[in-house]
């Protein structure tokens, strides 16, 4: 997505602007945008999912907005609001037709049909939902003129590949107990369900501790994940517990990418439905000057409850 996203970027932040005129559907089908008419000539020769289209349409190719539309319409099912899409592309100059980019070789990319995408990029987000598994949506966005260069239109075709629904959220983590081994921080849960951690026996870690104390069957963690999670925290010097979501009675979600490091580093490959203890050295954590009540070497119990 993030490629994509550096194709599309300014047409993306014209789109921001002017917004979405269309109304949605009570049943979505996908609803184009802009001068439709400017992408009749598109024609789409399909290859397969890995291999890039052929490509032909009439040259030079020029919009003055942002425009979309389906140029060749799949016969899968139809995407839904809510899903997360995957797609491949392939990007041209409108000029002369050369290739900008052929994202086909990376393979698919996700887009997730959030609320947000909605509401910041509706073109895109109602070109997608409602379009059949297998469609090829074509997007061509007005070059930005650098002095007295004549601006290029881009025109971006992707293929959408699959949909799926967004995985469940649990309730609580969900598989294999796992036996930790000696000398860690112990955990135990309350009459409520609640982990309790004790410290005492516990030293200092000589490097980060992501121990497993559930292993759950569920998808992998990956860096750039956002996680929904339960989570207590104390500190490893005389257990003081210095934030808990268990207390809050409300789960917590985050980009894995945005937290302290021993967060980062202990989380990324964990699966979800997993109980992970993490004993964080100071350094992976908030530094010598602490923040708040969480001070030096920190230890945490993480429920991974999803991840998007």
């Amino acid at each position: 997505m993030r490629r994509l996203l550096a194709i599309l970027l300014p047409a993306l932040l014209l789109i921001t602007a002017c917004g979405g005129s269309s109304t949605p559907a009570a049943e979505p089908t996908s609803q184009s945008s802009g001068d439709v008419s400017k992408l009749d000539s598109v024609k789409v020769t399909d290859n397969g999912d890995d291999k890039a289209p052929g490509l032909e349409f009439s040259k030079p190719l020029t919009v003055t907005e942002p425009t979309v539309k389906v140029v060749s319409e799949g016969d899968g099912a139809r995407v839904k609001a809510g899903q997360t899409a995957e797609l491949v592309y392939l990007a041209v100059d409108g000029n002369d037709g050369k290739t900008v980019e052929d994202a086909y070789t990376n393979g698919p990319q996700p887009i997730e049909l959030t609320d947000e995408l909605k509401t910041g990029n509706a073109v895109i987000y109602n070109a997608i939902v409602g379009a059949k598994i297998g469609s090829h949506v074509a997007f061509a966005a007005p070059g930005n003129a650098s002095g007295s260069t004549p601006a290029s239109t881009q025109l971006v075709v992707f293929k959408l590949i699959s949909a799926k629904d967004p995985a469940p959220v649990l309730e609580k983590p969900e598989g294999e107990t796992v036996t930790p081994p000696a000398g860690l921080p112990t955990v135990k849960d309350d009459d409520k369900g609640i982990p309790q951690i004790s410290v005492e026996g516990a030293t200092a870690p000589k490097e980060l501790i992501a121990q497993d104390l559930i292993k759950g069957s569920g998808a992998a963690v990956k860096a750039t994940d956002t996680l929904t999670v339960n989570y207590v925290g104390v500190n490893l010097v005389g257990g003081t517990k210095f934030d808990s979501s268990f207390d809050r009675g409300q789960t917590a979600s985050f980009a894995l990418s945005g937290v302290i490091k021993g967060w980062t580093q202990g989380l990324e490959g964990k699966t979800v439905g997993s109980r992970v203890l993490l004993v964080i050295p100071q350094d992976l954590a908030y530094g010598a000057a602490g923040q708040g009540e969480a001070k030096g070497d920190l230890v945490f119990v993480v429920d991974i409850l999803g991840v998007k």
